[in-house]
């Protein structure tokens, strides 16, 4: 590879990575507010961090795999138009088990 693509190649994961990253900072700080104002308690609040963690942990074997089988460059961009339907899912959330399924995805 030139040092072209490579710039290109590690641009696109950073801006991925920057993406996930300020998604999670901006939830993290809002998460009580929404919680609340979709009417759930200290536990949706725990489902809501514990079901996105735990769905983390259980596709990334997934995506390895698959990278192994497919193009790297495909999987990167499926992985965000996921992580983008699952953001406006949780954006359009109308209570606090649709907030826990968006998360999920």
């Amino acid at each position: 590879m030139t040092h072209r693509q490579i710039m290109e190649a590690l641009s696109g994961l950073l801006l991925g990575m920057f993406a996930a990253i300020l998604s999670s900072t901006i939830v993290s700080n809002a998460l009580p507010e929404t919680i609340q104002d979709l009417g759930g308690g200290q536990s949706a609040y725990t489902w809501v961090v514990t079901a996105a963690l735990l769905a983390m942990t259980a596709s990334t074997p997934l995506w390895g795999k698959l990278a192994d089988l497919v193009s790297k460059k495909a999987l990167v961009q499926i992985a965000l138009v996921v992580y983008i339907i699952g953001s406006v899912i949780a954006g359009l959330s109308q209570n606090s088990g649709m907030l826990i399924g968006a998360r999920v995805i």
